[in-house]
């Protein structure tokens, strides 16, 4: 069970007993049964013929393997437990984006200060989301930390594109995020979007050629100045800033697969801090592209 979230993709939700579905009841009739076939449970995450990937828990004692199934569904990830937690770590980055707003100004006298802690910020969170990428286990401090951090850098930015480009537009950029996590998780329970083998290979595919071309472009940009291939500005920067856009409405899907799945076949409850991990991750991004958009739409007018 993969996902191409960056959280995800390398490996799925850990495994628990299989004796749970949503809420920690067992799944429905029509969902997936305990032991029975599930496409995410090799490798290739939308392969036929694998089983239940969470019948066993590598990580607990044997002898709690055959705890009764009462106890069981009480250590289970619900979708509970994925809300809150998701709350949790989107909270920590909208309270430091807010401080870091009101802290680190964006005035012509401060803004090289401030620019400075941003990336400083910026890199922090990298380094902790990519320590916790490769954890064993979710650790809801390196989480929290990677929110936190990366508030810092999205209350600089977001200041400074508000003071030196569009004033307002943070708050579009917030409601446009808003509207697409809102639009695709209608569009996923109602069975709009279907996460088949197909959709993952054209996202990974999408995705990788999105980030080559962005790679390249800030290679020219700073080896040769200016706005490199022009893929961030104009009419260029609106295309790939729509489809920014469209690809992280794409890994939200792909998140709400993985954490459907993992509540449907018994993820231990530990889980749900890489499920909020992701989905914070795929805002953020969202976030950012959302935000470029519309300052090169208004920066144009």
């Amino acid at each position: 069970m993969r996902s191409s979230n960056p959280v995800f993709s390398r490996r799925g939700f850990s495994r628990d007993n299989g004796t749970a579905g949503f809420n920690g009841q067992q799944p429905q009739a029509g969902g997936p049964a305990v032991g029975t076939a599930n496409p995410y449970a090799t490798g290739n995450p939308y392969a036929e013929g694998a089983t239940n990937p969470y019948a066993t828990n590598p990580y607990a004692p044997q002898d709690t393997q055959q705890a009764a199934p009462q106890q069981a569904r009480g250590n289970v990830m619900t979708i509970d437990d994925v809300v809150s937690r998701t709350a949790m770590t989107l909270g920590t980055v909208v309270l430091t984006a807010t401080l870091a707003w009101f802290l680190l100004p964006v005035d012509p006298a401060n803004l090289g200060k401030s620019y400075g802690i941003a990336i400083g910020a910026a890199l922090v969170a990298l380094v902790l989301a990519l320590v916790q990428s490769f954890k064993r286990k979710a650790s809801p401090a390196l989480i929290l930390g990677y929110a936190a951090f990366e508030g810092v850098f999205l209350g600089v930015i977001s200041a400074a594109v508000s003071t030196y480009i569009a004033d307002g537009v943070v708050i579009q950029a917030v409601l446009g995020t808003m509207a697409v996590f809102a639009g695709v998780l209608i569009a996923y329970k109602l069975g709009w979007i279907r996460v088949n083998r197909r959709f993952y290979g054209f996202v990974m595919a999408a995705a990788m050629g999105f980030m080559l071309l962005m790679v390249a472009n800030l290679l020219f940009s700073v080896f040769a100045g200016g706005d490199g291939l022009g893929f961030r500005s104009g009419g260029l920067g609106i295309v790939f800033g729509v489809v920014g856009v469209i690809l992280g409405a794409c890994f939200l899907a792909l998140d709400f697969k993985q954490v459907e799945d993992g509540v449907t076949y018994g993820a231990p409850r530990e889980e749900a801090w890489l499920a909020a991990f992701g989905l914070t991750m795929t805002l953020v991004w969202i976030y950012l592209e959302m935000l470029r958009l519309l300052s090169i739409l208004q920066g144009d007018d």
